[in-house]
C-alpha cells in the first residue's frame, strides 16, 4: 500500500538531512554550468566537501542547447577531460564534436558520483564576508526571489566560493558593489564581442581569485576581466573548471 504522507515524509526528511549536512563546506560553487560541474568533480574527487547551488531546476548552463538549439558542441584542447568523463566524441578537422545532452548528463553524473552535492532551484543572493574575506554564501529559493516575496535567506559557510554563473558573473557583481574587486581595475569589465580563439584562451588565463576567498571560472572569468565570448565551443570552459579546482586544492 502506498501512503501519500509516507512519500511526503521521505522527501522532506531526506532533503533536510542532506541540506543540514552541508551548511559548512569546503567549497561553494555558484552555477552548475560546464565549468562549475568540472570544478566540483575535481574538488570532490580529491575528498573535499563541495556543493553547487544552481538557480534553475536543471543543471548544465548554456551547454544544453549546443549551438542555436542543435544538441552539438565543439571542444578543443580538453580531450583528456572528455575521456575522463566518459563523453563520446568524434574528431573532424582538428576539432572534437560531442552531443551536448550526453555531455551535460555525464558531467552531472560524474560530479555527483565523485561526492559533490547539487542543490537546484536555489539562488545565491549575497555572500558572507568577514575580516576582508569571502567565507560563505547567502541563499534563498529561486521561486521566492522570482515572486519577490519578503522572505529572509539563510547562510552557508564555505572556505572558498567559486563564481561559475557565466556571462552574468552574479557573485562577482555582489562583491564589486560592496567592496570592489582585487583585479587590475577593481571592477567588472564586461565581456567583449565573440572571438572564439581568444575567448577560449582567455577563459583559462582569467580563471582565478578576484577577491580573497572568491574565484571565477568559465565565462564569468571572461566577463569580469573583459575578454571575448566564444559561443558553443567548450574546451576552455572545461579546462577553466579543472584549473580553478587545482588552484583551490593548493590552499585547502
Amino acid at each position: 500500500m502506498i501512503r501519500d504522507i509516507d512519500i511526503t515524509r521521505l522527501i522532506v526528511e531526506n532533503f533536510m538531512q542532506e541540506f543540514l549536512q552541508n551548511v559548512k563546506i569546503d567549497v561553494a560553487i555558484v552555477g552548475a554550468g560546464p565549468s562549475g560541474l568540472t570544478a566540483a568533480y575535481h574538488l570532490a574527487k580529491s575528498g573535499k566537501k563541495v556543493v553547487i547551488f544552481e538557480r534553475k531546476l536543471s543543471p548544465g548552463g548554456g551547454m544544453w542547447g549546443g549551438g542555436i538549439g542543435y544538441p552539438v558542441i565543439v571542444v578543443k584542447g580538453a580531450e583528456n577531460i572528455l575521456k575522463e568523463m566518459g563523453i563520446k566524441y568524434a574528431e573532424k578537422n582538428g576539432y572534437l564534436i560531442a552531443n551536448s545532452i550526453e555531455a551535460v548528463a555525464k558531467l552531472v553524473a560524474n560530479a555527483i558520483d565523485a561526492g559533490a552535492k547539487i542543490f537546484n532551484g536555489m539562488t545565491v543572493e549575497d555572500v558572507m564576508i568577514k575580516n576582508g574575506r569571502v567565507c560563505g554564501v547567502v541563499i534563498n529559493w529561486t521561486s521566492i526571489m522570482e515572486a519577490k516575496l519578503h522572505v529572509d535567506p539563510v547562510s552557508i559557510e564555505a572556505k572558498f566560493v567559486i563564481d561559475a554563473t557565466g556571462h552574468d558573473c552574479n557573485v562577482a557583481r555582489i562583491v564589486e558593489k560592496k567592496y570592489g574587486l582585487k583585479t587590475p581595475t577593481g571592477k567588472i569589465q564586461g565581456e567583449k564581442a565573440m572571438w572564439a580563439d581568444e575567448g577560449e584562451r582567455k577563459t583559462v588565463e582569467n580563471t582565478g581569485e578576484i577577491f580573497p576567498g572568491l574565484y571565477v571560472t568559465g565565462m564569468a572569468a571572461n566577463a569580469v576581466m573583459g575578454a571575448p565570448r566564444m559561443g558553443p565551443i567548450f574546451g576552455g570552459m572545461l579546462l577553466s573548471g579543472k584549473k580553478v579546482a587545482e588552484m583551490i586544492l593548493e590552499k585547502l
